[in-house]
């Protein structure tokens, strides 16, 4: 019969100690750190918070084109601040410029049209006359006097053709300068482009688009437009003072000053981008103005709003 090994408790303890070392090595180990900015904070004592977007006080102007064709030229970029009416981007207008010329030379035959009834005219009104003028009537026949009036009067009817066809050349004609003039997209006011989402020799579609071809918007000033819950909705009021920080530096804040409450309340927006998340709150939507000029504050970014609550 063997004898137990006397070593074996040994090892077994041996193993069980550098088990216990790997374990405690294996251990998550958490560092205190400290936020890149401190979180925002409220110096009200009774506070509606909320979360606002920056947008553009006219806001955001969705540019479109009033024509489907190629864009020959873009007349501006992104942060360009441009005046009302100013051009923006041009199509293609050249087959129109070809129905231009078309339309200026069908015009220029009416117009001879015209001037040929013109003659016809005077000549049939003449001869008329001449017949008139004859003392002796048995010279003439009735006949030949109703033949020339009616001469006259077909005559004049033609003249009156003629000038009615002059004034449907001239109609085309400004109908295609139309088509040529709303080639060219222009700002519908004064403000600064946003982005620009059309190149030269692209198509750009006519009507409403998913992604516009131009956003313009008035940035001076900005303004916020503050989700505020509908359960806190009545605990805001225009004359309360309101603070806002920028999200993810809540040193960079600004005062605010009302505008306006939009009186549709609406279901709150998600800015995750998941098509399948539910949102079941609604939200009443309040427009401040921005009253500091930071550099650092642009049309999209979010802020986090403090307003004063009423009890």
């Amino acid at each position: 019969m063997k004898k137990p090994i006397k070593s074996l408790p040994f090892v077994a303890a041996i193993v069980a100690i550098i088990a216990a070392v790997a374990v405690f090595a294996m251990q998550p180990r958490r560092k205190a750190t400290s936020p890149p900015a401190p979180p925002p904070a409220s110096e009200f004592q009774r506070t509606v918070a909320a979360v606002g977007l920056i947008e553009s006080s006219s806001e955001n102007i969705r540019i479109g084109s009033h024509l489907s064709g190629i864009v020959d030229q873009v007349l501006v970029r992104a942060g360009d601040d441009v005046p009302a009416n100013a051009p923006l981007f041009r199509l293609d207008t050249r087959h129109l410029r070809a129905s231009l010329a078309d339309a200026d030379a069908a015009l220029d035959v009416a117009r001879t049209g015209v001037g040929v009834a013109e003659a016809t005219l005077a000549d049939t009104k003449e001869q008329l006359e001449l017949v008139l003028a004859v003392r002796d009537k048995r010279a003439v026949s009735e006949d030949d006097v109703q033949r020339r009036r009616f001469a006259v009067t077909t005559a004049e009817a033609r003249l009156a053709q003629a000038r009615a066809a002059v004034k449907a050349a001239e109609a085309e004609r400004d109908r295609v300068q139309v088509e040529i003039d709303r080639s060219t997209v222009r700002a519908p006011i004064a403000g600064s482009i946003l982005k620009v989402n059309v190149r030269a020799g692209e198509y750009a579609s006519a009507g409403a688009l998913a992604e516009p071809l131009i956003i313009l918007g008035n940035i001076k000033p900005l303004y916020v437009r503050v989700d505020v819950d509908e359960h806190e909705a009545a605990r805001v009021h225009p004359q309360a003072p309101a603070v806002a920080a920028l999200r993810g530096d809540a040193s960079i804040r600004s005062p605010l000053r009302f505008v306006r409450i939009e009186p549709l309340v609406i279901p709150k927006r998600s800015l995750t981008g998941d098509s399948s998340e539910r949102v079941d709150t609604r939200v009443l939507q309040v427009l401040y103005e921005i009253e500091r000029k930071d550099p650092r504050f642009f049309v999209g970014q979010q802020m986090d709003v403090f307003i004063e609550g009423q009890s």
